[in-house]
């Protein structure tokens, strides 16, 4: 992969990549060497992708697995308060909203980050997370359930 290249594709996904990690692992920290690994094998790597949704789906793919393996190897890491992790948002209710989502348990927030904000479909959650598309269906359900829960806790009004 030519340097302009993957530059220009790293500037168009880091953001993604980090956000997949984030959720993920929780942590500000562990979720930017992710991104550091990620990149560093799609370079080494140098896929041929049909399309730039094709390498933006890999991206994504090479992220969670990545966490995936991290999270098992090291076990459950310690992980930060999202108190201490930075994430502007255009509206403060965009915040308030992330804060209550990363308060689920890791399975749920990852599931409705690629369905609400990646826009993956069932299936392809399934596909990327290694699951039935049932078990895909059933994480957005009570996914969206605890969210629920949640919010009416917090008593969020956005």
């Amino acid at each position: 992969m030519e340097r302009e290249e993957f530059n220009r594709c790293a500037a168009k996904y880091q953001d993604t990549v980090y956000r997949v990690a984030l959720n993920c692992f929780g942590s500000a920290a562990d979720a930017e060497d992710a991104v550091q690994e990620v990149f560093l094998r799609l370079y080494t790597a140098d896929p041929d992708f049909e399309s730039e949704e094709h390498r933006r789906r890999w991206l994504i793919r090479v992220a969670l697995n990545y966490c995936k393996n991290e999270l098992r190897r090291f076990g459950r890491r310690r992980q930060v308060s999202m108190e201490d992790v930075e994430i502007p948002f255009e509206q403060p209710e965009q915040g308030e909203l992330f804060s209550v989502v990363m308060t689920l348990p890791e399975k749920y927030r990852t599931a409705l980050y690629l369905f609400y904000y990646e826009d993956y479909t069932v299936k392809e959650i399934a596909e990327a997370l290694e699951i039935k598309i049932s078990a895909a269906t059933t994480r957005l359900s009570r996914a969206r359930e605890a969210l629920r829960r949640e919010l009416k806790e917090v008593g969020y009004n956005g």
